[in-house]
């Protein structure tokens, strides 16, 4: 094992394509980060999932803020209103108002639960508004069942990453959470360190122990609005021209930034830990 560096951020995101939460220490388990992801909407119409991959019916998701306060509700805020709480009567009334479809909102996954993926370069070249060709996703297909993520437990980030998609950016900057990570780990290594990877294991602290199974594909959402930071088409447009890779060996390039990464074994974690990876 090398260490690569120590976690800078821990972040949840307690309703699905909503803004999340930053915490200061977790106990992972084999579903994650406790309350990441335990909601979602589910469009009333057609059953899927609610996610911000389809930009044209749900990127005012990403104007919500959720936070999970101790073990019992999530309270979610609203633009220009007052919060609400999950536990509300009215709560899918008030969500359905705002987005402008009728959801619900729900702490169990429907049965092969999907959602929509818009293809990421259909996005940039017709923009957020267009209706283009998507994927059906069935989501947590690398996780345990009963869980909203999108396909493993935990989401890993470098700064070497974020960094490195910052300089090659006309902005000179790009925000985090445009990847919606639960991990943001501080490298000192240049370039995607993480495209090395695949197949490794990760120790971090005194007992969590992770696999990497996959490099994360990005769709549409790091070029949305989210919350008060404004759209920026080259939080995509970057890795489309820079870092297309597969996902899986054998996998068509795709544009990717980060890891996912399933539970070996759980642990307690916190901002400073270190952070080693397995040699190829």
């Amino acid at each position: 094992m090398g260490e690569v560096g120590a976690i800078e951020e821990l972040w949840r995101y307690p309703v699905k394509s909503m803004l999340g939460q930053r915490i200061a220490q977790a106990a992972v388990t084999g579903l994650g980060l406790p309350g990441d992801r335990r909601l979602a909407l589910i469009d009333r119409e057609s059953g899927k999932v609610a996610s911000a991959k389809a930009p044209r019916l749900w990127r005012d998701l990403l104007q919500c803020s959720a936070s999970l306060e101790g073990e019992g509700a999530v309270r979610i805020s609203l633009p220009g209103a007052k919060p609400l709480w999950s536990t509300d009567a009215d709560v899918d009334e008030r969500l359905s108002g705002f987005i402008g479809r009728s959801v619900r909102l729900t702490g169990t996954p429907p049965a092969d639960a999907e959602l929509d993926r818009s293809v990421p370069d259909e996005v940039l070249r017709a923009g957020i508004d267009a209706e283009v060709a998507a994927n059906v996703v069935r989501i947590g297909s690398g996780s345990p069942a009963g869980t909203f993520v999108d396909f493993a437990p935990l989401h890993l980030i470098t700064t070497s990453t974020l960094d490195r998609i910052a300089e090659l950016s006309p902005r000179g900057e790009v925000e985090a959470q445009r990847y919606r990570p639960n991990l943001v780990i501080r490298t000192g290594e240049p370039g995607f360190v993480e495209n090395g990877w695949f197949g490794r294991e990760v120790r971090i602290g005194a007992d969590l122990r992770l696999k990497v199974i996959a490099a994360t594909p990005r769709c549409a959402v790091p070029t949305l609005a989210h919350g008060e930071s404004p759209r920026d088409v080259m939080a995509l447009r970057t890795l489309a021209e820079h870092n297309r890779v597969g996902p899986l060996p054998g996998l068509a390039p795709e544009p990717c930034a980060g890891v996912y990464a399933q539970v070996m074994t759980p642990g307690q974690i916190e901002p400073g830990d270190k952070v080693l990876v397995s040699a190829d």
